[in-house]
């Protein structure tokens, strides 16, 4: 049994060697094949019986029928042309070749290459694999949408009135572990109501998520996260979701306090501290988003400020963004700007809304009498170059939103978590900001008219940026993950076809038309088609002619018959 083992064991260990060996000498070893193949050749040319062979072929040439080229041509443009819808098929999915991906994954390998490793475990990217940009998991990572929607409220009307579902089950597993992050712990357990709620955000059905908070309400009514879930998901308006979340912020204020006075007792009752801490923090933030829904701006921008001084250490939730679009919304402009000094910085991570709100500052200072005739004629401004600037910089970090505003393209409801740079950020930002650029006079025709100077900065986005890092190949992915499968997902920078396409086309019109001329024209195209294959056997035909009058017809006749 241990032989066997280690007979078994060896056998994929020896071709691993031998593939390391081709791999490190592959180049020494097609030299050696192109150097002896026509020696070999030459060598054994008399018991490969070639002159027999040559004559063979030829004749069975001069024997076919017009209706077998008919038949060639028809089946090899029949064949090209499958093969090149599945191309096509698989570019669209996965946006790269099937033939490229087998010889990356399978033929390179053995011919010296990077092993592709993991990729190769299959033909087909599995769902939401990159296959195409090599990407770290790290230049990809999914951010919680600050100014995501009500389920309930906003979402599930949406399904209600058009019957289709805004969120993608990725999306949605991604806030069920939010939740489950945010609003649990480990003395989850020694409270009944909390341990009913820790089983509920980990239920799929939102019926049993619904069913399971109320009786978390029936073991205790002050359970805050069992509000927190209801106004979530079962609050059909805003209205009724502010309400529960006024009960929410009542029973999470006492446990935040209770929590407060004991969390330095033990590590348990400070992981319970951090969560009362989300609870409130949660609640709070929902409270505003409420108030600015409702029309109550003034109220909500009051919530956002209060909670951003009494928690400043979360600011990787990004509340300022929500206070950036309520004080767009009273158009305190002024405000606006004090709060991107704070958070535009080199040393902060950047946003669209950032980034795009500080183009419109700029670009609102200029734009009422931008003309582009006149800035043709005289040049830029100083104002007007800082607009532009910053134009290009907001196009730079994410390059898919201007689409949206300049509405080339249609927007849908945002997901609630987006790729930074991405399509996602994209949609989320104009979803809010749309009716911002709007109201600034000018704002969307100087848009219009710098945007895409932004990529003749930037040639090979992919390999060098500008202001910020090469944007990231790896967005197309994670974006059709997280949006609904009728959008039409923005790429960039636009991929190419690749090479097999356009070899796949090409051949299949050739075969094409080869098969309608033979249709059309038999006789001719069969002579056509002789005369073709016997200029291929021409050469080796001489050649062989050429050793017959230089050998000994008694020999020559010998080897022919072998």
């Amino acid at each position: 049994m241990a032989e066997s083992t280690s007979v078994a064991a060896s056998g994929p260990a020896f071709m691993t060697r031998v593939k390391a060996w081709l791999g490190r000498h592959w180049a020494y070893v097609w030299l050696l094949l192109v150097v002896t193949g026509p020696l070999l050749l030459y060598h054994f040319r008399a018991a490969l019986r070639l002159y027999q062979a040559v004559v063979t072929v030829t004749g069975f040439i001069n024997t076919l029928t017009p209706k077998f080229y008919v038949a060639l041509t028809g089946t090899s443009s029949l064949i090209s042309g499958l093969i090149l819808i599945f191309e096509w098929c698989y570019f669209r999915k996965y946006g790269t070749s099937f033939i490229e991906q087998v010889s990356v994954n399978h033929l390179r390998p053995l011919m010296g290459g990077i092993n592709p490793g993991a990729s190769a475990e299959g033909f087909f990217p599995s769902s939401g694999e990159n296959e195409t940009s090599r990407q770290t998991l790290s230049e990809c990572k999914v951010w919680r949408n600050p100014l995501n929607l009500f389920r309930g409220a906003e979402y599930n009307r949406y399904t209600w009135v058009t019957g289709k579902e805004p969120l993608t089950y990725y999306d949605m597993n991604l806030s069920a572990q939010d939740h489950q992050t945010f609003f649990t712990c480990d003395t989850d357990s020694l409270r009944p109501s909390d341990a009913v709620m820790q089983k509920a955000w980990r239920e799929r059905s939102p019926q049993s998520r619904v069913k399971a908070a109320y009786q978390a309400l029936e073991v205790s009514n002050d359970c805050a996260t069992a509000y927190i879930l209801l106004a979530e998901e079962e609050a059909t308006t805003i209205s009724d979701a502010e309400r529960l979340f006024q009960q929410a912020l009542k029973a999470s204020e006492t446990s935040y306090k209770k929590s407060q006075q004991t969390q330095h007792m033990s590590s348990q009752h400070e992981a319970q501290y951090k969560r009362d801490m989300n609870v409130l923090v949660y609640t709070k933030r929902r409270l505003a988003m409420c108030a600015r829904k409702l029309g109550r701006i003034r109220e909500a921008v009051k919530i956002m400020r209060d909670l951003m001084k009494e928690f400043p250490l979360l600011s990787m939730v990004n509340i300022h963004e929500n206070l950036l679009e309520a004080l767009l919304e009273l158009q305190a402009y002024a405000d606006v700007q004090a709060v991107l000094a704070k958070y535009d910085d080199i040393s902060l991570p950047k946003s669209a809304t950032i980034c795009y709100t500080a183009a419109l500052l700029k670009a609102r200072a200029v734009s009422d009498r931008f003309s582009p005739e006149t800035a043709s004629r005289r040049g830029l401004s100083t104002a007007e170059m800082n607009a532009v600037e910053a134009i290009h910089r907001a196009v730079e970090f994410n390059p898919h939103v201007p689409k949206y505003l300049l509405e080339m393209k249609s927007l849908i409801m945002p997901p609630e978590h987006i790729l930074k740079r991405g399509d996602s950020e994209a949609v989320a930002y104009a979803f809010f900001h749309l009716q911002h650029w709007k109201r600034v006079e000018g704002a969307l025709n100087l848009l219009h008219c710098t945007w895409e100077g932004t990529f003749r900065i930037l040639p090979y986005p992919l390999e060098k940026g500008h202001l910020f890092y090469p944007y990231p190949g790896c967005t197309e992915n994670a974006d059709r993950e997280l949006l609904p499968a009728f959008h039409e997902v923005s790429v960039y920078p636009k991929k190419e076809l690749p090479f097999f396409i356009h070899f796949t086309a090409g051949l299949c019109s050739f075969t094409a038309m080869l098969a309608l001329l033979t249709h059309q024209f038999p006789e001719l195209m069969g002579v056509f088609a002789k005369a073709f294959f016997v200029t291929l056997l021409t050469p080796f035909t001489f050649l062989l002619e050429k050793i017959e009058s230089i050998m000994p017809s008694s020999l020559w006749h010998q080897l022919t018959r072998m």
